[in-house]
């Protein structure tokens, strides 16, 4: 426990210090450092980030979208349905966010003020990341289809 802590807090000081203050990132993901009262406040906060988080989840999914249907990797049809599902599933994680925020609360007690900024930063950086992830894979393919043919 005093391991998660000390990792929690690191994170949070070292990550602070990379972003300039009162920039959108700072703003949208280091303060306000939130000390809710209640469960309800928690869930608050990481609702009102959620339409940050779609929009830039979902735009990044249509970036991979145009690089794939521009290499022909899949059919366009076979894509059409896939932002749908992605994005329901993307949505049910972003969900077990507040969840898991007020576990580690319950759990750690006060030192778990920033836990909720840091499951924000973590999940919206794989969640990108996962989205962003089939670009290189249709290069791949488009590249080994051009080079073997």
């Amino acid at each position: 426990m005093v391991l998660f802590r000390t990792l929690i807090w690191s994170t949070v000081n070292s990550m602070e210090e990379l972003v300039p203050k009162d920039s959108v990132i700072d703003k949208y993901f280091f303060t306000p450092l939130y000390r809710p009262r209640s469960a309800w406040s928690v869930v608050a906060w990481w609702e009102a980030r959620r339409p940050v988080y779609n929009a830039i989840v979902g735009a990044t999914g249509l970036l991979t979208m145009t690089v794939a249907a521009t290499l022909g990797q899949p059919p366009l049809m076979a894509l059409l349905g896939v932002p749908i599902v992605y994005g329901l599933a993307a949505n049910v994680c972003y969900s077990f966010g507040s969840v898991l925020d007020l576990i580690l609360r319950r759990w750690l007690g006060p030192p778990a003020d920033s836990v909720g900024p840091v499951l924000l930063r973590y999940g919206f950086v794989f969640s990108v990341g996962l989205t962003l992830l089939p670009i290189p894979l249709f290069v791949f393919g488009w590249v080994m289809s051009h080079i073997f043919r």
